[in-house]
């Protein structure tokens, strides 16, 4: 088995930017998606909103724009891991080199995330993921 393969246990989220993070819960909630958890952080608003095993995590920025309302708006993809360190070592062995210095960590869920993003042929951000 691959070794970054050996550490992704699945598909964590799929990163929709949006302009107006309130008609875009209503606009899923519609469709029938529940919000899962919801913060702000110092630069965006954040839901994720849940449908069976699909999840979109939906930012608002109040920073740098986004490329919101076009084709291929779509900003990222990320992959549960069960080791973020292991899937660290992993992807930097497999020749890839991850955009950020270090593991990241956010206040997202009940006990945090670590995370860390490699870019994939096409510009697309491949973000890996561990639930804490």
């Amino acid at each position: 088995m691959n070794a970054v393969a050996a550490h992704v246990t699945g598909f964590q989220h799929i990163g929709l930017p949006t302009n107006d993070l309130e008609k875009t819960i209503e606009f899923y909630k519609s469709l029938g998606f529940e919000v899962a958890f919801a913060t702000e952080i110092p630069s965006d608003k954040v839901a994720f909103l849940k449908l069976k095993n699909i999840c979109i995590e939906s930012y608002q920025s109040t920073g740098e724009p986004c490329a919101v309302g076009k084709a291929g708006a779509i900003a990222h993809i990320a992959l549960d891991v069960d080791d973020i360190e292991a899937a660290w070592a992993a992807v930097k062995a497999a020749g890839h080199t991850p955009l950020e210095d270090e593991i990241q960590s956010l206040p997202f869920w009940a006990r945090g995330v670590r995370f860390f993003n490699i870019e994939g042929p096409n510009a697309e951000i491949v973000e890996f993921s561990q639930v804490l």
